[in-house]
C-alpha cells in the first residue's frame, strides 16, 4: 500500500444513512446511527449535566441576588440557559455532522458566552471552563482545539491580572487549561476507539469475503470436477450400451438408469456452479480491495475511500459492479497517472486523469452492462470528462 493510499483512509468521505459506525475525516470522525445514545455521547451528557448542576448554581444565585431590574435578570438567566444547552448538545451534533459543523458550533458557543460576559461582567469568566471543555469535545481541525483552549486560559489570566486579582487569575487560568486539555485527550481517546472498531468491522467483512471465496473455490474444484467425470463416464457407458443388440429388457433398463445418472450429474453440476456464482457474488468491499491492488500494480496513484460503511446493503452489489468496470477501464484504457473513487449512500464515482472519453474501448459491452444493471435498480449513469481531465463514470441510485 502506498503512502497516498494510507492517507486516503483518513480523507473526508461523504456520508449518508447507513449502519452504525464512524466515518473518519482527518483527525475527527462523523458518527452515524444513534449518536445521542451510544456509550461515548451518553457519558458526555451525564458528566456535562452533573457539572452544570454543581457549578451553574453560584452564578444563578448571583444573578438573582444583585440589585438589577427584573428584565435584566430574565435576560441573564435566559442567556445562561441557552449557553448551557449549547454546551451540552453542540459538541455531539458536530461529531455527527463533521468538521465544518464543529467550527460553526464553536462560533455559536463563543457568541453565547460573549453575551453572558457582557451581561455579568468579570463574574461570568468562570464559564470559560465550560467553554474550554465544549471546545475540546467539538469536532475541529487538528490542533485548533488546543489553540483555542490555551488562548482562553491566557485571556482569562490577563483579565484577572489586570483587575488586580493575581491569585484568582492563576487559579482560574489553570482550571481552564487543565480541564480543557484533559477533555481534549478524552475526545482523542474516543476517536481512537472508534477507529479501532471501524478497523475491526472492515477486517471482519474482509475475512468473511475471503472465506466465502475459498469455500466457493474448493466447492467448484472438488464437486465440479467429480460431477463432470461422473457425467462423462455415464455418457460413455450409454454409448457402449448402444453397441449392444436390443431386445434384452435388462439392457434397456440399464440404458435408462445410465441416462438418469447422466441427467442427475449434469443437473448437480449446474447447481454447484450456480451456488459458487452466488458465493462469489460481487461486493463493493471486495472490489475496493481489488481496485487498490490493481491500481498500485499499474503504477496509478489511487485516491480511494477508507470505508464502505456508508453504502447500504441493497446497493453494495451494484456498486461493486460499477467499481469493477470503472477500475478495469482505468487500468486498461486510460493511460492515467491518477484515479479517484468516491462512495456515498446513493452514488459511486470513478474518474481519472487519462486520455478522456474519446479513447477507444471506453464505452463497450462492460459499460452497457452497467447501464442495464443501474437502470434495473432505478438509477442513472453519467459518463463524460472528469474534473481531473480524463474519464468519469458516475452512478446515482
Amino acid at each position: 500500500m502506498t503512502s497516498k493510499e494510507r492517507g486516503a483512509s483518513f480523507r473526508e468521505v461523504p456520508t449518508g444513512k447507513g449502519p452504525r459506525g464512524p466515518v473518519f475525516s482527518g483527525s475527527v470522525f462523523r458518527a452515524r446511527g444513534p449518536v445521542f445514545s451510544s456509550p461515548g455521547p451518553r457519558g458526555w451528557f451525564i458528566g456535562a449535566g452533573l457539572s452544570i448542576l454543581l457549578w451553574a448554581w453560584p452564578t444563578w444565585n448571583t444573578v438573582w441576588s444583585v440589585d438589577e431590574p427584573l428584565a435584566w435578570k430574565a435576560a441573564a438567566s435566559a442567556s445562561l440557559i441557552v449557553f448551557f444547552a449549547a454546551y451540552v448538545f453542540l459538541p455531539q451534533l458536530s461529531w455527527r455532522l463533521g468538521v465544518r459543523t464543529g467550527v460553526v458550533c464553536v462560533c455559536i458557543l463563543l457568541v453565547l458566552n460573549g453575551v453572558i460576559v457582557l451581561l455579568l461582567g468579570r463574574d461570568a469568566l468562570w464559564t470559560w471552563t465550560f467553554l474550554a471543555c465544549a471546545i475540546a469535545m467539538t469536532s475541529l481541525p487538528p490542533r485548533m482545539d488546543f489553540f483555542l483552549i490555551v488562548s482562553l486560559s491566557l485571556v482569562s489570566f490577563s483579565t484577572q491580572l489586570v483587575t488586580g486579582n493575581g491569585e484568582q487569575a492563576l487559579l482560574q487560568a489553570g482550571i481552564i487549561l487543565s480541564l480543557g486539555l484533559m477533555m481534549s485527550a478524552f475526545a482523542r481517546l474516543i476517536r481512537q476507539t472508534a477507529r479501532l472498531r471501524e478497523a475491526q468491522t472492515e477486517l471482519a467483512d474482509a475475512a468473511v469475503a475471503a472465506e466465502r471465496s475459498r469455500v466457493a473455490r474448493d466447492m467448484h474444484d472438488i464437486l465440479g470436477h467429480s460431477l463432470t467425470v461422473i457425467a462423462v463416464k455415464a455418457e460413455l457407458a450409454g454409448r457402449m450400451l448402444d453397441t449392444v443388440p436390443g431386445g434384452d429388457p435388462a439392457r434397456d433398463r440399464a440404458a435408462a438408469e445410465i441416462s438418469a445418472v447422466q441427467d442427475l450429474a449434469r443437473g448437480a453440476l449446474a447447481d454447484v456452479r450456480a451456488t459458487v456464482a452466488g458465493y462469489r457474488g460481487v461486493n463493493v468491499l471486495a472490489e475496493l480491495a481489488v481496485a487498490r491492488t490493481a491500481l498500485e500494480s499499474a503504477g496509478i496513484d489511487a485516491e480511494l475511500p477508507g470505508t464502505v460503511e456508508q453504502v447500504p446493503a441493497r446497493h453494495r452489489e451494484l456498486f461493486g459492479w460499477v467499481l469493477r468496470e470503472g477500475i478495469t477501464n482505468v487500468v486498461r484504457h486510460s493511460g492515467a497517472a491518477r484515479c479517484r473513487v468516491r462512495l456515498t449512500a446513493s452514488s459511486v464515482l470513478v474518474e481519472d486523469d487519462g486520455v478522456g472519453p474519446a479513447s477507444g474501448g471506453r464505452s463497450g459491452n462492460g459499460l452497457d452492462g452497467i447501464r442495464e444493471r443501474v437502470g434495473a435498480a432505478g438509477g442513472t449513469v453519467s459518463i463524460g470528462p472528469s474534473d481531473l481531465g480524463g474519464f468519469r463514470l458516475a452512478v446515482e441510485v
